[in-house]
């Protein structure tokens, strides 16, 4: 229930944000507001790895910075707000304020450092030339339709993310029913230096939907794994995966795809060490 609400309550948000629309908003922004401001927009437009060519290729052509385009990039996945409302709804205000925060500090870091590195050149020659055309004019839609939009996002997710949700609470169940708390305290717990680098490490090559992940979390931190290697953890495998580095390939060099990769992963690496350390 708490799913399909917030789904259809994004889904109407998310009628007013068009790919040309987040364009224009970002493009000729100074780098420092716009990695900010791309960061922000990224959690309410309706993107995914899945879009990030097409988009990646309309921001570069239009004049976004790339280091605006990377904070857009990391945000949009990563602060996801199916998995934000969940965490509020499973674990309070306190753990949801943190994903949030955390989220977006790596989001706005990361495409900062990743223009401040000037990499330009990675970007293949074919996306320079590309031409995306202007749009003359958007479409204006009224209440009807948004609450017709929000109707169909639930369809859309909900449709698809229920399974990958029945797997997460079925994995989280036999963490729960068969793996001892000792050995997950001493695998993912404050007092292993190792956890955080090996959480990161096991999320980047899962691919998995938000949603389906945080029964997976809830069911760590009951087995006494710690907050900072948790969030690691969930940031890890809703951030980075192989199949979003497949996609980016087509349009970034190795080099530029592994920066990227690196960057946003030793953000995250902080951020687990920051609150093992502080919780």
């Amino acid at each position: 229930m708490l799913l399909t609400l917030i789904v259809f309550a994004v889904g109407i948000v998310r009628s007013f944000f068009t790919p040309e629309r987040t364009r224009r908003i970002l493009s000729g922004r100074r780098e420092s507001v716009g990695n900010v401001l791309g960061a922000l927009l990224g959690i309410v437009t309706p993107f995914c790895s899945c879009s990030a060519v097409p988009l990646f290729i309309g921001f570069v052509t239009a004049g976004v910075p790339l280091g605006v385009t990377f904070s857009f990039l990391v945000s949009a996945p990563m602060v996801n707000e199916v998995a934000l409302v969940l965490l509020f709804g499973l674990f309070g205000s306190k753990v949801a304020g943190l994903y949030l925060l955390t989220g977006l500090i790596i989001a706005v870091v990361s495409g900062w450092v990743i223009g401040r590195l000037r990499m330009e050149k990675y970007i293949e020659v074919w996306v320079y030339a590309t031409k995306t055309g202007e749009v003359e004019s958007e479409e204006k839609l009224d209440w009807p339709a948004r609450i017709h939009s929000g109707r169909d996002a639930v369809k859309d997710i909900v449709g698809r993310v229920w399974f990958y949700v029945l797997i997460g609470i079925a994995v989280g169940a036999g963490i729960h029913g068969y793996v001892p708390e000792n050995f997950m305290a001493s695998v993912m717990g404050k007092g292993a230096w190792w956890s955080v680098p090996l959480a990161v490490s096991l999320g980047v090559p899962m691919y998995s939907n938000a949603a389906g992940i945080i029964p997976i979390v809830q069911a760590l931190l009951g087995k006494g794994a710690a907050l900072g290697t948790v969030l690691a953890f969930m940031m890890s495998v809703i951030a980075l995966s192989l199949p979003e580095a497949i996609i980016l390939r087509k349009v970034l060099k190795p080099r530029l795809i592994a920066t990227f990769f690196g960057v946003v992963a030793l953000g995250i690496m902080l951020v687990g060490y920051l609150f093992n350390w502080i919780m």
